[in-house]
């Protein structure tokens, strides 16, 4: 891992958005389900919302941005490079953890569960 990429990680924590920091309200400290979660994790050249790492399952957390093709395009890459490597991704709406998070919560549970 990249020193570069391990300091854009730490910088991503400093600056959270409000959405990230309900969602790492809820999976800190191993609170959920007893599951240990990383947060603004590199993996590979790529650094991820949330990471667990036991489960290989990465919480990506998006806002209207990724509705723009080109981000479209880039996440489609992202994906195919983190499923190479056996991971599973939970790609979550903002507006639907804001306004749905008990099923939220629920489909990580699943996904955990597994």
């Amino acid at each position: 891992m990249s020193y570069y990429l391990t300091q854009y990680a730490r910088a991503l924590r400093k600056r959270q958005t409000p959405m990230e920091i309900k969602m790492w309200a809820i999976l800190r400290n191993r609170k959920f389900m007893g599951y240990k979660f990383y947060r603004q994790y590199p993996l590979g050249p790529y650094i991820v919302d949330f990471c667990c790492r036991r489960n290989k399952l990465v919480i990506e957390l998006d806002g209207g941005g990724h509705n723009i093709e080109l981000q479209r395009q880039k996440d489609i890459i992202r994906d195919e490079y983190l499923t190479s490597y056996g991971y599973r991704i939970f790609r979550v709406w903002n507006n639907e953890l804001d306004k749905n998070e008990d099923g939220v919560m629920e489909k990580l549970a699943e996904l955990l569960d597994v």
